[in-house]
């Protein structure tokens, strides 16, 4: 407000108006440009940004464009260093126990969960800068089979099986029991057409399947 005031400091009223409206349209289009990104969009970034790091790194350094699937499972790998998480070894006492009593030498590495994690965000960031999802090597098969036995090395090794999300599947093929407040003036038939759209009008939850008033009145008359 301060800039606008002085660039418009000539006197005249129409330059004023000028830069009052522009004053009032500033401050909204900074504050679209300066919306934070949220936090799967910031740690996407960094993840980016540190495999693109560990590329030019690399020796020999590696482009983008010649980078594999094994190339991300060594990344994969040089990201245990950095774990927080310990994965006992098959000669350690405490091996399958989730809850050791007393520390260990076994080292630490990544969870699973995280590695999990991170490769969906740069599955998709390597889309988002250009990359063909079908050289995509984040969803390379030979990821996706060491991510699987990262998962079940760690879950025998810490004793935490990782079982994964059922769907819920609908309920198909109910049985109904028949209705048993048949109208015994009613004949066969009618009592066979109630039975059958019993089911559905008990679903819609207003009516309860029998048949029309008048039909039964009808019958009781005869």
């Amino acid at each position: 407000m301060d800039s606008v005031t002085e660039s418009g400091g000539g006197g005249s009223s129409e330059p004023t108006g000028e830069g009052s409206s522009a004053g009032g349209t500033a401050p909204l289009a900074a504050a679209g440009a300066a919306a934070p990104p949220s936090r799967y969009e910031s740690q996407k970034r960094r993840d980016w940004n540190t495999f693109l790091q560990y590329l030019k790194n690399h020796k020999p350094p590696l482009s983008l464009a010649r980078c594999s699937g094994a190339h991300v499972i060594e990344f994969l790998k040089y990201l245990d260093q950095f774990g927080k998480t310990k994965v006992h070894g098959s000669g350690c006492p405490y091996f399958g126990h989730p809850n050791p009593p007393a520390p260990c030498p076994c080292p630490l590495k990544q969870a699973w969960g995280s590695l999990d994690a991170l490769i969906g965000r740069l599955r998709a960031a390597y889309e988002e800068n250009g990359g063909r999802p079908e050289s995509n090597p984040f969803a390379a098969r030979a990821v996706r089979i060491y991510l699987r036995e990262v998962r079940e090395a760690q879950a025998k090794a810490r004793g935490i099986p990782y079982e994964k999300k059922k769907r819920k599947r609908a309920a198909a093929n109910v049985s109904v029991p028949p209705p048993t407040d048949v109208s015994l003036a009613g004949s066969s038939s009618s009592a066979t057409v109630g039975a059958d759209i019993q089911p559905e009008t008990t679903a819609a939850g207003d009516q309860t399947g029998d048949a029309p008033p008048s039909t039964t009145a009808a019958s009781t008359t005869v």
